[in-house]
């Protein structure tokens, strides 16, 4: 049931970090590098925020300063993650933006489940 809740707070998160993306990376032109960068962190936000309202236990394994570091710390592997695949996407490959944040984000999010369900909140 958890990945069920989890699926609907990154559905939120995701929208803010796609709204963000093509609002200023594909609709305006900023640099898409950076612009996804700034985007994810918001989504991370995001997804942090619903996440301890609705899909897991705040401070159930770790204190609220390691839980928030290791939420940033799994969210930065992440963040490469997705500049990884986004890199090879747009620049190697040659898809569009929005399809290629559509891959990158698919990818990310069981990595972000895992290691937030696994490494963060649950004992």
């Amino acid at each position: 049931m958890r990945i069920v809740k989890y699926f609907f707070v990154g559905g939120a998160a995701t929208a803010v970090d796609f709204g963000i993306f093509a609002l200023f990376a594909g609709y305006l032109d900023y640099p898409w590098f950076i612009v996804s960068i700034c985007s994810m962190i918001a989504g991370t936000l995001t997804n942090y925020f619903l996440s301890i309202r609705f899909v897991f236990k705040s401070g159930s394994k770790h204190s609220k300063h390691l839980e928030v570091m290791g939420v940033f710390i799994v969210s930065g592997l992440g963040i490469l993650a997705n500049q990884c695949i986004l890199y090879i996407a747009i620049e190697l490959v040659g898809l569009g933006l929005i399809l290629s944040k559509c891959i990158a984000t698919g990818i990310v999010f069981f990595w972000n489940y895992l290691g937030r369900s696994k490494l963060i909140f649950s004992k």
